[in-house]
């Protein structure tokens, strides 16, 4: 996609050509805010505006958020006032090129931003349902020259192709969103029934989004394992109070039944066809064998485990070693290092394991921001 000139001005073809383009790289993501950045960078090109601003609607709080504004960090305002308000609000779009004498212009988010407004052009973003799910809005024509029909007509050719993605986006983040949910509660209830505290399955998320990324996970990818390895523990819930709250060591009986949690984990999950359930299925099944080969269930030996099982293991023995459990208290940190250096190669993939002792203090700030305490 090109970047660097404006096709203002430029023939119909070339125009054409620019927003195929642009509508293809668009349709390949599924992020909204990465949609969001498309659609401004596209925008920004066929209209030589100093700014543009992607708003969207937020229906709790009845504002309007800015996904994306150039040259400032995100801000809100209210629905009931402003020029993009009042385009939101009638589901009309507006071009105002003397702003300051225009009872409907809002004048504080200059004063807060310290942005001199020249002119406005305001498009509602509708979804399919002709519902305004947000606003276009760009600022200021460059060349010291007012908005025109002809910019709000070249603008009309994409928002309406946005405002569907942005509807898509949404509704695909509400579903995240609840699987997310639902994921953590489950994993939550799982912890408490052994007197854990809910923020262990938090910081394992943490610790494998981060792993993932260090060592180059897509986002996708990223956004799998930390979604799914809260669950890696699921197993527990039906393993007997007997064995799964004693104090202390335990026998080589009770340690077969605590072992057998990996298994029940991955039975539970194993026969959903979504993909984040896969995962925590391979994750359950996994994250107790060791690059050695001498783990359990499976003994299975380096690559032969899933990369997610493996990167679970460092963020849920790290996580184990740092905080209190009914059956030991939490270990210096300066031990755990010690350990993570002697295990590396042995219980760990070397690599994983290098990932945590070069970054300590990213794990560091992960334990502190979802503490126990808290």
């Amino acid at each position: 996609m090109e970047s660097s000139e404006k096709l203002y001005g430029r023939g119909p073809q070339e125009v054409l050509a620019h927003i195929m383009n642009s509508v293809i790289e668009i349709a390949e993501t599924s992020d909204l805010k990465k949609l969001l950045y498309l659609f401004s960078d596209m925008a920004h090109k066929l209209v030589p505006a100093d700014r543009c601003t992607v708003w969207v609607y937020d229906s709790q709080r009845q504002v309007l958020c800015s996904e994306v504004a150039d040259g400032v960090e995100k801000i809100e305002t209210p629905s009931s006032r402003g020029i993009s308000s009042h385009a939101f609000n009638f589901g009309t779009p507006v071009i105002v090129n003397d702003p300051y004498n225009d009872k409907r212009f809002n004048p504080l988010t200059d004063q807060q931003t310290g942005y001199k407004t020249r002119n406005i052009l305001a498009i509602p973003l509708k979804n399919a349902s002709g519902e305004a799910v947000g606003v276009f809005q760009a600022l200021n024509k460059q060349g010291g020259e007012n908005f025109t029909e002809n910019d709000l007509n070249m603008l009309l050719l994409v928002t309406v192709y946005l405002a569907r993605e942005i509807d898509a986006a949404l509704l695909r983040e509400e579903i995240e969103s609840t699987q997310r949910e639902i994921i953590y509660t489950l994993a939550e209830t799982g912890e408490m029934r052994s007197k854990e505290t809910g923020n262990h399955v938090k910081r394992v998320a943490e610790y494998c989004s981060f792993i993932a990324k260090e060592v180059g996970l897509s986002e996708k990818q990223q956004n799998i394992i930390k979604v799914s390895s809260p669950l890696h523990d699921i197993g527990k819930v039906a393993i007997p109070d007997a064995v799964l709250l004693k104090p202390g060591k335990f026998d080589s009986h009770e340690r077969k039944v605590m072992e057998t949690h990996a298994v029940l984990g991955y039975d539970m999950l194993k026969h959903s066809r979504r993909v984040i359930l896969n995962a925590a299925a391979t994750i359950a099944l996994g994250h107790h064998e060791k690059w050695d080969g001498t783990g359990y269930p499976k003994a299975l030996k380096g690559e032969q485990i899933h990369l997610y099982s493996r990167i679970t293991a460092v963020a849920d023995v790290f996580d184990a070693l740092v905080s209190d459990r009914c059956y030991k208290k939490a270990w210096p940190f300066e031990k755990i290092v010690g350990l993570f250096k002697e295990e590396s190669g042995k219980h760990f993939d070397p690599t994983l394991a290098a990932v945590f002792l070069d970054n300590k203090d990213q794990f560091k700030a992960i334990r502190e921001k979802y503490s126990d305490e808290l």
